[in-house]
């Protein structure tokens, strides 16, 4: 395994894993460039030694070829960040004489990766009725394929970096597989080195007391992540649509409120499971409830655990929260990843809203913030806190694995 920074690129074409799977609106505008801006100091690292590039990601799920999917879309955006012009590549198979005839600080994008199903190692095309046969067959022949596919995306280059953390769960072609066919020549980009170095502050070593937020809608898409960091934390905040399955568990009453009923005994052992290690348990006590879910909604007040029927609770409440922020000030490495509420509605948006400006305070004062997850990203962005929080993570996926003590593929084939 190499080091970006002191690999030299003279002269060496580096194959480049971003991720670059940007949100695009109906005219293929990006509405979020936090991504691709993320990945260009590596980029620039790679062209300032000497060397030229060739970027590769995937964008969207699509299932074959389709326009929309396109990373030709994101071009402009890309050459004005890199400040350079990006030569495309329309088919990722077909750029053997693009790659070969590139010249030191030139930049060639490949189209998307996952227009080919050798990409991820995933059969296409199957009837719905196949046999167990028949998958079988499909999946071994993708598997085979895959082996070609890689071996001719790692022969256009003479190094490999990896800087797509938010697919380093995925044992795909190029996040993985790649790897071995630079066995002295590979190495992690700056994002997925910074991303490696925040996740580690806080699982291995963390500066005390650790308070851990987690929110969102569901208990069971978390419980990995709460099982192994109740392990580690002193603190725990527990909110978003979670709590609710808490409550009922504890004989609360929670309306017509989101809840797992399937999730009721994993909410009891892990009440225990807290108790046992001495990790001390913060939920939303309090919550904005409403009459229906919808932003104009009338709402009232009410402990989570004694919501009327026929209503159901969306965020958590100024009490709540004012609790959480003692707790919060006085932690020195703080971790939140979900929601405090239906982050996606405005009139229910403030809990989480809330949290955005308490970690400022805490990074001011010292402490430690990582942000990981779709909606605590969005809500550190839109209030202006991204650069007043320590880190904040591009991969939501990757980092609940990570949170979850499991090995990721992609960092696994880099260090390997």
């Amino acid at each position: 395994m190499q080091n970006i920074d002191s690999y030299d690129f003279s002269g060496r074409k580096a194959i480049v894993r971003v991720d670059f799977n940007v949100p695009l609106d109906a005219d293929f505008n990006i509405t979020d460039d936090t991504r691709i801006r993320a990945a260009i100091p590596t980029l620039k690292k790679v062209l300032a030694g000497g060397g030229s590039l060739i970027i590769m990601s995937h964008l969207g799920k699509p299932k074959g070829p389709a326009d929309k999917f396109s990373l030709r879309h994101i071009i402009g955006r890309i050459e004005e960040l890199l400040g350079t012009k990006v030569q495309f590549a329309p088919d990722c198979m077909k750029a053997d004489e693009q790659a070969a005839a590139l010249k030191p600080g030139e930049v060639l994008l490949l189209e998307n990766l996952r227009f080919y199903a050798e990409e991820e190692g995933k059969p296409r095309g199957l009837a719905e009725d196949a046999s167990e046969e028949e998958k079988k067959a499909a999946k071994a022949a993708v598997k085979e394929s895959q082996k070609k596919f890689t071996e001719h995306l790692a022969s256009y280059a003479d190094c490999y970096i990896n800087d797509a953390f938010g697919t380093a769960h995925r044992a795909h072609a190029s996040t993985a597989l790649i790897a071995k066919y630079f066995p002295n020549d590979k190495m992690f980009g700056y994002v997925m080195e910074g991303e490696i170095k925040a996740i580690d502050k806080v699982l291995g070593n963390p500066q005390r007391p650790l308070t851990v937020i987690l929110g969102g809608a569901k208990v069971s898409s978390k419980i990995g992540v709460i099982e192994h960091l109740l392990d580690l934390a002193d603190n725990m905040i527990v909110c978003g649509g979670m709590v609710f399955t808490f409550m009922k568990a504890q004989g609360g009453s929670i309306g017509k409120s989101l809840v797992e009923d399937d999730q009721i005994q994993t909410a009891l052992d892990t009440l225990a499971k807290a108790k046992e290690k001495g990790v001390r348990l913060y939920f939303s006590d309090t919550v904005v409830a409403a009459d229906a879910f919808d932003n104009n909604a009338r709402t009232q007040i009410c402990p989570a655990n004694a919501i009327p029927d026929g209503w159901m609770g969306m965020d958590a409440a100024p009490e709540s929260i004012e609790e959480w922020k003692k707790v919060l000030l006085e932690s020195r490495t703080i971790l939140w990843n979900g929601p405090a509420g239906v982050f996606e509605m405005p009139n229910f948006a403030h809990g989480t809203n809330a949290i955005a400006g308490i970690l400022a305070e805490a990074t001011a004062k010292g402490a430690f913030t990582l942000v990981g997850g779709g909606d605590s990203v969005a809500a550190v962005t839109q209030m202006g806190y991204a650069d007043k929080v320590s880190y904040v993570s591009t991969g939501g996926g990757a980092m609940l694995e990570f949170l979850e003590g499991k090995e990721l593929p992609g960092i696994k084939a880099i260090r390997e």
